[in-house]
């Protein structure tokens, strides 16, 4: 059976600092408008939806108690749909995703809503106090390093250098803003407004289109110190045939923590008809894979390749590539074990100029892809992600238009 995508909603990406403009905005306010949008874009009959499943990583306060099914609640959609919050680290918002068009290509469900929510400024990250970061016992025998390392590894193992890393640092915030100002992210972004109706935020808050080499030459390493209190240790004790750890990555050129969330509406054949929907695009196929935890953040390559083993399609079948940014010399190593032209690959920039809202990344990722698919009119794109302990995610989609 088939399952496509309907529609796709995001809320844009806030800084997350006390200055950022949904920082004041509650979780669930947050996901109750994209609801809303997403009602009403598709004049959908909200009692046919079976499920909601929303990616998030920090499931406590605000972000916990099951917060799918108490946005919908809280958004006025019936009470008669389920809903479930799941983390897969930073690939949840696309897990969510992918458990929805299953469910559909099963024949188990008809309609499910799925996307990801993370509020970085109001629910920090690891304030849930999971055991991979928060228990010495647990982090010792897991060989728990912070991501930052596991970037600083991989740029050392393919051999990326400081110049190398920033470069793609300033192309995603180049093509970023480009594609801001030239209203390709308009279709999908739902402005959001404060208590009184007033919007706050209508485009992507973090994106800095004054980037240069010299400015991101200046930056000191991010991860070096902790590098060196035992972190680097453990890279080169699993990876000793490396002399040493180079520190390549730090503010400029790594994911910015931001706020934000995204819906997209998913439906089988027969709902398609029954409802009269109008499907932009199908599901071809979607895979997850894991690596070792140390270097952690190539999961996402290797779960692009079962997606696209799956599909019994190569590389070269897929038009375009929206891959996270886990740090630059990730999408560095992606792009060219893949043997990506610059204008297949994160065209419109990516998380190190818009930023990583853990949970609802892989779902912005998927919303932005399908966007630029029908703009290109390409037929065919890849959405992937790695994401903590190794987990990786990713999904093949065809537009229909």
């Amino acid at each position: 059976m088939e399952a496509y995508i309907i529609d796709a909603v995001r809320s844009p990406r806030g800084a997350a600092r006390d200055w950022g403009a949904l920082a004041q905005t509650k979780p669930i306010e947050l996901l109750r408008q994209l609801f809303v949008a997403l009602e009403q874009r598709t004049d959908l009959d909200t009692a046919l939806v079976e499920d909601i499943i929303l990616g998030c990583v920090s499931q406590t306060g605000e972000q916990g108690g099951n917060l799918a099914k108490i946005a919908a609640l809280y958004a006025g959609w019936s009470s008669n749909i389920s809903g479930q919050t799941v983390n897969r680290f930073c690939t949840s918002g696309l897990t969510a995703c992918s458990t929805a068009a299953a469910r559909i290509m099963a024949g188990m469900e008809d309609i499910v809503v799925a996307g990801g929510i993370e509020s970085m400024s109001r629910v920090a990250m690891f304030s849930d106090k999971g055991p991979w970061y928060s228990d010495k016992q647990v982090m010792a025998q897991t060989k728990f390093i912070h991501m930052g390392i596991s970037g600083d590894l991989i740029a050392t193992q393919e051999g990326f250098r400081r110049e190398d890393v920033d470069a793609y640092a300033l192309r995603s915030q180049r093509n970023a803003a480009q594609a801001r100002d030239s209203g390709y992210f308009d279709r999908s972004i739902i402005a959001i407004t404060d208590a009184e109706g007033q919007v706050i935020l209508d485009k992507d808050q973090i994106i800095r289109a004054d980037t240069t080499l010299e400015k991101l030459a200046s930056l000191e390493p991010s991860f070096a110190a902790i590098g060196a209190q035992g972190l680097d240790a453990i890279a080169l004790q699993t990876y000793p045939e490396l002399d040493a750890i180079t520190h390549v990555h730090h503010g400029g050129n790594s994911p910015g923590m931001v706020d934000g969330a995204a819906l997209l509406l998913f439906a089988s054949a027969a709902q398609v008809k029954a409802q009269k929907l109008t499907p932009r695009a199908r599901i071809i196929s979607m895979a997850n894979a894991s690596v070792e935890p140390v270097v952690m953040l190539t999961a996402g390559q290797e779960a692009a390749k079962k997606a696209l083993a799956k599909a019994r399609l190569t590389p070269e079948d897929i038009d375009l590539y929206e891959v996270n940014e886990g740090f630059a010399a990730v999408a560095l190593k992606f792009q060219r074990d893949f043997n990506l032209r610059d204008d297949q690959f994160n065209v419109n920039g990516g998380a190190i100029a818009m930023g990583h809202p853990l949970g609802a990344s892989g779902a912005i990722l998927l919303n932005s892809l399908l966007d630029e698919l029908e703009r290109q009119n390409k037929k065919r794109g890849l959405v992937a992600l790695c994401g903590g302990a190794g987990v990786g995610e990713a999904m093949i989609i065809e537009t229909l238009s």
